[in-house]
């Protein structure tokens, strides 16, 4: 059969199509997404469920004109490969390609950035009221958002704005029953009832003044082009309601919804995991936070764990499945999450509060009012803390340190290791004064044998990993493992001393004073922002304590870090081995 998506490079060629031709469009777009992905990586299972829905937006309306917003922003594949970018789509995610999430400065059809959920529907109405009062009033607003989205608090802010105003929008709820995980939550339910037609006679949309429609057959093309012509023409805020499955298209993407989000490498033909090597690895910290947690949960009975919409990337679900009515997944609602944890910290329990670091930064008011000021002692698991990867600049978590730092009565503390992550998480549930973030990388540690005894750490206390008398390297969390192996490269006898600081707040005063009245020169690396992170810290102390010496800051830069490999986001922010090697050589 004669290709059509090979004659497609913008929306406009869709136009000439009919309707019966879009099928075939489908399954050839299908094809090249699990063909690309496949061997390069990425999000897979949410754009192979929206391949029809995606046709069906671009054929009906007039993109770039109308505006079109994927919330969250991973479903946006095929969109990405209808709107220009199919001939460079094998770069996705990769350093200098294409990004994994919309981006306004790459398509004029992105309408928005949206690397984290639940804002397409506020930044819809936005651009919608700005067409109504500079007179565009032919102008489409479509946002598409999925079942777990739309549960969270912004996204019913926006519902409830737009369903007061007569503004041209169109919400596409793209229900499949999941996010990254199973969705959860009252309104999950209330979208099941309305699936099997159980649900109560008033609709929920409908009592926020949307003309709704559906539930629909979100792989029915035909149907979809024709319900999206006409509610085209009808004024005011719409919400078409299509059901899809996660992974349509791959069989086994389909039935493991969850592995299948993001799967890595696997067979294009079978859809079968690329086999992992059986060499013995050490553990992902986010299982070390997992395990450890249901360790010590067995053993201490006021222990809960907590996280938003993320038990399987947080490995909460340890403790899901091994003491489920002490663990607590709150949906897509990290705001809620902070304060609920804040109400339990209340009542004397030991609440383990799991975010990651990017999106702890949605709920920095309920941190610092609802935590911070009441001295609750909440423990803040801070998971993808530093550079992430190819997720890029929206999932990067290397502001916590900064936007931490300042708050009154909150500790933060960086493990070296996976033992000093356990050894933290035991110190913790023992009972603290204060609350504590505790931030970690994404990925494995580096200790194959890390299931020691768990011992009580004091807290504020830093220690010499190796002593020195010419340049002395203050390192906090993970990075300090790269900076030991370059003062095992640079061989340098006693030249080079090295330090730990786990405890970025408190930082240990007494050993920080004889640090800077014995050297001369100091350099920190974290793998944070280098304004107002932990070498500010330290550069902060010099200066209250009246001490004038070269403090030099590896650091992340003051800009927006690309995605691509770690290791390369490290060389271009300057704080991989060799930029610190350099700098070091240059001093001796």
């Amino acid at each position: 059969m004669k290709s059509i998506l090979e004659h497609i490079n913008l929306p406009n060629d869709l136009k000439s199509l009919k309707v019966k031709d879009l099928e075939q469009l489908a399954v050839e777009l299908r094809e090249f997404i699990i063909d690309i992905v496949s061997v390069k990586e990425g999000h897979l299972g949410a754009s192979l469920g929206v391949v029809e829905l995606t046709i069906a937006l671009h054929y009906v309306f007039n993109t770039p004109i109308d505006k079109l917003i994927w919330d969250v922003g991973h479903q946006a594949y095929g969109h990405k490969i209808l709107t220009g970018r199919k001939d460079v789509f094998d770069t996705n995610r990769q350093f200098g390609g294409i990004s994994g999430f919309p981006k306004m400065q790459e398509s004029e059809y992105d309408a928005f950035g949206t690397g984290h959920s639940s804002t397409s529907i506020s930044a819809l109405l936005g651009m919608a009221l700005a067409a109504q009062l500079q007179g565009k009033f032919q102008r489409q607003h479509i946002a598409v958002i999925g079942d777990a989205s739309i549960a969270s608090g912004m996204a019913f802010e926006g519902l409830n704005h737009a369903g007061v105003t007569n503004a041209n929008i169109l919400v596409v709820l793209n229900d499949n029953a999941m996010g990254i995980d199973p969705s959860v939550g009252a309104l999950k339910k209330y979208l099941t009832n309305v699936k099997t037609g159980t649900a109560k006679e008033e609709n929920i949309f409908e009592c926020l003044n949307f003309h709704y429609t559906g539930p629909d057959d979100g792989h029915d093309l035909p149907n979809l082009v024709q319900q999206l012509e006409r509610l085209q023409k009808i004024e005011g805020p719409k919400l078409l309601h299509v059901i899809t499955t996660k992974g349509k298209g791959l069989q086994k993407a389909e039935e493991n919804q969850v592995t299948y989000h993001a799967p890595g490498k696997f067979d294009k033909q079978t859809g079968e995991l690329q086999k992992k090597t059986n060499l013995a690895q050490p553990p992902k910290f986010q299982d070390v936070f997992g395990k450890t947690l249901v360790e010590l949960a067995l053993k201490n009975e006021k222990i809960v764990g907590i996280t938003p919409a993320m038990p399987t990337g947080s490995s909460l679900k340890f403790m899901m499945e091994a003491i489920p009515e002490r663990a607590f997944d709150v949906g897509i609602a990290e705001q809620h999450a902070v304060t609920l944890a804040a109400g339990m910290a209340t009542d004397g329990l030991v609440v383990f509060c799991n975010i990651y670091s990017t999106f702890l930064q949605r709920a920095y008011d309920q941190v610092i009012h609802d935590v911070a000021i009441q001295n609750l002692p909440v423990i803040f698991c801070l998971d993808r803390a530093g550079l992430v990867g190819e997720d890029g600049p929206t999932h990067h978590g290397v502001f916590d340190i900064s936007y931490l730092r300042c708050i009154p009565n909150l500790l933060i503390f960086s493990p070296l290791n996976e033992i000093e992550l356990r050894n933290i998480m035991y110190t913790a549930q023992l009972g603290l004064e204060h609350p504590i973030a505790i931030r970690y990388p994404r990925g494995r540690g580096n200790l194959i044998n890390w299931q020691a005894s768990m011992e009580k750490l004091t807290i504020g206390k830093g220690q010499v990993l190796k002593e020195g008398n010419k340049i002395a390297i203050l390192t906090t969390g993970p990075i300090g493992n790269m900076a030991s192996e370059l003062i095992a490269e640079l061989n340098q006898n006693n030249a080079i001393a090295h330090y730990n600081f786990p405890f970025i707040k408190p930082l240990d005063s007494v050993l920080l004073q004889e640090i800077l009245q014995k050297f001369e020169h100091i350099i920190t690396i974290e793998d944070g922002s280098a304004i107002g992170g932990f070498g500010s810290a330290v550069l902060d102390f010099a200066n209250n304590i009246g001490i004038n010496k070269i403090i030099k800051i590896f650091g992340i830069p003051d800009a927006f870090i690309t995605h691509g490999a770690t290791e390369k986001l490290y060389k271009k922010s300057g704080i991989d081995k060799m930029s610190v090697k350099k700098y070091v050589q240059e001093f001796l």
